[in-house]
């Protein structure tokens, strides 16, 4: 009997739906009145941006996509930019470390903005939208617990639910006569500061944070068929197809409850279940079609919450399994179903700590701690991976070379280090004592391991990568 192993079941169109639904979660309707409390007026400027800076990233995930489809995403990408025998290893050992962190943050973050939604259709206290979240992440680990071609059909079916969703919301607002009028005054309110302080702002954060998951498709890299072209275009694809329904949704919602409006629940908010911009889109609906409608409105946003928690934890799950595969994170990460062929141990442990961090952090901390713990080793670490391969192999072997090169690498970082900055000082001392815990453990468990830089057998790769920085 062979041993279970990943299987090459996703298409272009399944690979697309996942990846669309793991971006479309609940951050776009829990960040759409913090946004416009925010930038005001100019909140459409906000979204644009979101989706300018994530098809510039999607560009250097595309080339790395494409050239190393395996589980794991990121994980591959760092341990051959910096060398798979030498510094790659702490690196890629890092980015593991921060996913079991991160990727439970998360998942956490769909369970607390379902657990808040929810009180639109009835009072909960705060221990019962814990409780919530908690059931939350246990029902989405049940759903996951099953062979990957089983998830395709159950991902296509979440995802009818997404698109109605939208859909509806879009429609309503074209309906109500007035849906293009967002747009002729997105420039009344213009203010030229404002613009380049959002850069370091908050509202670049929740707008950023809303189009996170375009890259879940590389986390699945070794479920996907014909990856070499399906990868790039299933990240295009979402990211261009989010925006459009994004722009879509802020522009129908604002058509209807004008911005200041929402502005000024933003400024009075207490931070309680009554607060109306914790049910912006909810109230949208309401205005239009009744109490009734409003209702089942929100019973479908709830569904996109659940939709996007899906996706989320399955690509995360390949993550360790990958590492732990590789020989280059704990063994009990590598285990797969010996009959459903998925990474199980993976997804309980990732399950186990977002059930635990739904119950114990806020939405604000959780959406800051999720960018943080990403940008510097991930983000940035293979932005400048992408240029020491280069540098390395040359690219003609590349099935995808991202246009423009290397401006949309320097863009990318510049972009990356403002966000990085603009989550504060707390959120980044958390990623420092994340980060700081990873090296000593890297360290500790390299030196039980005999791997570098504890093996001489290492050290060319270690002076290439030394080498390939310095010119």
């Amino acid at each position: 009997m062979s041993a279970p192993k990943l299987q090459r079941s996703l298409g272009l169109f399944h690979s697309t739906v996942l990846n669309m639904i793991d971006m479309v979660g609940i951050g776009p309707f829990v960040t759409l009145p913090i946004v416009m409390g925010l930038m005001g007026g100019m909140f459409l400027y906000a979204w644009i941006a979101g989706a300018v800076l994530s098809l510039v990233d999607a560009m250097i995930w595309s080339e790395l996509g494409a050239a190393y489809p395996l589980a794991g995403g990121s994980y591959n990408f760092l341990k051959e930019s910096y060398g798979k025998n030498g510094m790659g290893r702490m690196m890629s050992f890092l980015y593991v470390w921060q996913t079991v962190i991160q990727a439970p943050l998360v998942a956490a973050s769909a369970a607390i903005g379902f657990s808040q939604y929810l009180g639109y259709l009835v009072h909960l206290d705060a221990w019962q939208q814990k409780a919530v979240s908690g059931l939350v992440i246990i029902l989405i680990t049940f759903l996951l617990y099953r062979k990957i071609d089983s998830i395709g059909k159950i991902g296509v079916l979440l995802w009818s639910g997404v698109l109605l969703t939208l859909g509806w919301i879009i429609f309503g607002g074209i309906a109500h006569g007035n849906f293009l009028q967002p747009l002729k005054d997105i420039n009344n309110d213009f203010e030229w500061g404002k613009l380049v302080s959002f850069v370091f702002g908050q509202a670049c954060i929740k707008s950023i944070y809303s189009y996170l998951g375009y890259y879940n498709v590389c986390h699945l890299g070794g479920e996907i068929k014909d990856p070499g072209r399906n990868i790039p275009r299933s990240m295009f694809i979402s990211v261009i197809g989010i925006a459009i329904l994004y722009l879509a949704l802020n522009t129908s919602v604002s058509s209807v409850i004008p911005w200041q409006e929402i502005k000024q629940w933003e400024a009075t908010k207490l931070g309680n279940a009554a607060d109306k911009s914790n049910y912006v889109v909810s109230i949208f609906i309401e205005r239009l079609y009744g109490g009734t409608a409003a209702k089942i409105a929100t019973v479908m946003i709830l569904w996109v919450a659940l939709a996007s928690l899906f996706a989320v934890m399955l690509g995360y799950s390949r993550v360790p399994y990958a590492a732990a595969a590789d020989g280059a994170f704990f063994k009990i990460f590598g285990k797969l179903h010996p009959t459903k062929n998925f990474p199980y141990v993976s997804l309980l442990i990732l399950a186990g700590f977002a059930f635990i961090f739904s119950m114990l952090f806020k939405m604000k901390h959780v959406i800051d701690g999720i960018l943080a713990m990403r940008i510097i080793v991930q983000f940035i670490g293979q932005a400048i991976g992408v240029m020491l391969l280069r540098k390395r192999n040359g690219t003609t072997h590349l099935t995808y070379k991202m246009p423009l090169y290397p401006l949309p690498v320097i863009l990318a970082i510049a972009i990356w280090l403002a966000v990085f900055f603009a989550t504060g000082l707390t959120i980044i001392i958390s990623f420092l004592v994340v980060f700081g815990s990873g090296v000593i453990v890297y360290f500790i468990y390299a030196r039980l391991q005999g791997k570098w830089p504890y093996t001489s057998g290492n050290i060319a790769d270690e002076e290439e990568l030394v080498e390939q920085i310095g010119q």
